[in-house]
């Protein structure tokens, strides 16, 4: 796998990629700003490298390496880790682009909870946008990743983000702390899902 640098270089440079980056999986290298001034628990360094069209900050985190964590700050107050590497969250991302929705109908991090939900948001994903598949593997390829299974993207979606505690709790300068990316729902609280 790439390292953290060169795949953002890679996106950087090719206009298309970062293009197609934001219409699978809407991270943008363009919106790196959080919008208000936060810190790691542990006191490691962050680095914010894109964000998405709802407010949303991705970051690196700890001295610059290799490969480093990668946390999501949602602009509603909830932080944690997706990946241990940018690669990885972006196999996350882009085999799963409804992530997002799978932390937040997840009844506190349950994985069969994640995989019920996972199964309506393909459903959605497959009617509204047909081209997504096609469009998953074009950037798997361009930036040699892999297209997992959604039950294995699960779990290590799940995974990373039970490894936030303590180390990657994302804090204001007041000291106070962001909630979980797991959401309290079931999928049984959309109604479109019955």
């Amino acid at each position: 796998m790439k390292s953290d640098d060169e795949i953002l270089e890679m996106v950087r440079q090719d206009q298309g990629l970062g293009e197609l980056l934001w219409e699978v999986c809407e991270f943008d290298l363009s919106r790196g700003d959080h919008g208000e001034p936060v810190r790691l628990s542990s006191g490691h360094a962050l680095e914010a490298i894109a964000g998405d069209f709802t407010g949303g900050t991705f970051f690196l985190c700890g001295e610059r390496r290799s490969i480093r964590p990668v946390l999501y700050a949602s602009s509603e107050g909830e932080a944690g880790l997706i990946g241990h590497s940018l690669g990885e969250a972006l196999e996350v991302m882009i085999g799963l682009p409804s992530w997002w929705d799978c932390l937040k109908y997840s009844g506190g991090g349950d994985l069969v909870t994640m995989q019920a939900a996972a199964e309506h948001l393909e459903h959605d994903e497959l009617r509204d946008q047909p081209e997504l598949g096609a469009q998953r593997v074009q950037l798997a390829i361009a930036l040699s990743l892999d297209l997992a299974t959604v039950p294995l993207l699960l779990a290590r979606l799940r995974d990373a983000v039970a490894g936030t505690t303590p180390d990657f709790l994302l804090t204001v300068e007041t000291g106070e702390e962001y909630g979980s990316l797991f959401g309290p729902w079931l999928p049984s609280r959309n109604p479109a899902w019955r």
